[in-house]
């Protein structure tokens, strides 16, 4: 999922993207045809634009995709189909409003004929296929993608501070969160910084055993997981491990290729990151795209837990009156083999489809990685994620929570007062959640 690629390039445009055979044209037209003969696909990314040619080509059928901006992704689809008036055939979610969507029974029912898509259920990676899913269990979207994350180091950095640039020795010394505390410590002693900011942990605070936010009672879930967020953000804070850079700030990018500032017992100085925590597809849009002076210099490991970020699903709206190339459409992107693994060598996308991945995973090498075989990593990662564990609330609580953590690290509240303001927030934006 070029996620990020999407924000910064489409920006606040709105645009319709016709098939290959196009030279232009606005959103809503069509090279050939009247619109009744047209495939309409929605999306908020970009990524969609080389499967559509494959389709067309193999399928001699005309698509229109219109790219939607994430942030106005949901305020614009949501109209459409609830009115059925210019609604697509086929549109996507982002993990971050996916229940949502699939609640909202917006989608097609995939489990029933003539779809079947319970019969592929072996065949794509446990959590990504769960995460499609509704309440009642029927498969209402697909996807083509895994998104496990990692954590990417610079390996000059851990050769001089941790004596090995060896991927799978420095996950061992972060493989707890006391071993990353540790390594933190050995850095800071070399004059550099474990991480850009103290979100970086948010990842790994909750611990072996991660839980959904709101459970089957619908109450608000705030494990000790959860709640050890609190210390070990502050303890970064406290201990100088972080360079004080903000997620997505200009000084977050900036570290990733260069020396930053940083303000330090009243007195500025220079220091280097020593590692990001990302997803997969944050090395194709984040770090390609940033750090290209010190490529090769870069390598990626696990840290104390798995966990996953992210994520594009698929799905079929439920009035089309094309729901037979759609489904095309969707099988082209999450089970077509020849596609696929064409797909996997272009863009590097970490697939979730068993049979191409196993063909796959070992061939896999990036210059920008120092040679080191990612692909293979990350469906390792993949195969330790928890099923199971998304909400439709989680996009507002993890922002809300982690807006009451930053005021406990920035020494505004206290942990008990953050807690407690954080209880508040979430009764007064959902009071369907029991909150105690």
């Amino acid at each position: 999922m070029r996620k990020l690629v999407s924000l910064l390039t489409i920006g606040a445009l709105s645009v319709g993207v016709l098939s290959a055979c196009s030279d232009g044209g606005s959103e809503g037209s069509s090279s050939e045809g009247s619109k009744d003969d047209v495939l309409k696909i929605w999306s908020f990314t970009d990524e969609l634009k080389e499967p559509i040619k494959t389709f067309e080509e193999r399928n001699g059928v005309k698509v229109e995709l219109t790219i939607v901006p994430t942030a106005d992704y949901a305020t614009k689809l949501k109209p459409a189909l609830e009115s059925g008036v210019g609604a697509p055939d086929v549109f996507t979610g982002e993990i971050a409003f996916l229940k949502q969507w699939i609640d909202a029974g917006y989608w097609e029912n995939l489990s029933e004929e003539p779809y079947n898509a319970e019969e592929v259920s072996g065949d794509i990676v446990p959590y990504v296929f769960d995460l499609g899913k509704d309440k009642d269990g029927n498969v209402r979207a697909l996807s083509w993608q895994t998104t496990p994350g990692g954590i990417y180091y610079k390996r000059s950095i851990a050769k001089e501070a941790l004596g090995t640039d060896d991927p799978a020795e420095v996950g061992e010394m972060m493989s707890s969160m006391d071993g990353l505390f540790e390594v933190g410590e050995k850095l800071k002693d070399k004059g550099y910084k474990l991480f850009p900011d103290e979100g970086s942990i948010r990842w790994f605070a909750q611990g072996d055993d991660p839980q959904a936010w709101v459970n089957e009672e619908n109450e608000l879930v705030l494990t000790e997981g959860k709640q050890n967020y609190f210390d070990y953000a502050k303890e970064l804070r406290e201990n100088n491990l972080t360079a004080l850079a903000p997620e997505w700030s200009p000084s977050w990018f900036e570290g990733m290729d260069k020396p930053i500032k940083v303000k330090e017992g009243g007195k500025e100085t220079e220091t280097e990151v020593f590692s990001y925590v990302l997803p997969t597809w944050g090395l194709h849009a984040v770090l390609k795209e940033n750090a290209k002076d010190t490529a090769g210099d870069w390598a990626v490991t696990s840290g104390p837990s798995p966990y996953f970020w992210g994520g594009t699903w698929v799905g079929i709206y439920k009035d089309s009156k094309h729901k037979e190339e759609a489904y095309d459409f969707i099988k082209l992107m999450t089970q077509d083999e020849e596609f696929l693994t064409e797909w996997a060598k272009e863009t590097g996308d970490v697939l979730a489809f068993n049979p191409v991945t196993e063909k796959i995973k070992t061939d896999f090498s990036d210059e920008f990685l120092g040679g080191q075989n990612n692909y293979e990593f990350f469906l390792g990662e993949a195969e330790s994620i928890k099923p199971g564990i998304v909400t439709k609330y989680d996009q507002q609580l993890d922002t809300l929570y982690g807006a009451a953590v930053n005021s406990y690290v920035e020494g505004k509240k206290s942990k008990d007062d953050a807690i407690k303001e954080f209880k508040k927030q979430v009764k007064n934006a959902y009071p369907d959640i029991v909150v105690d």
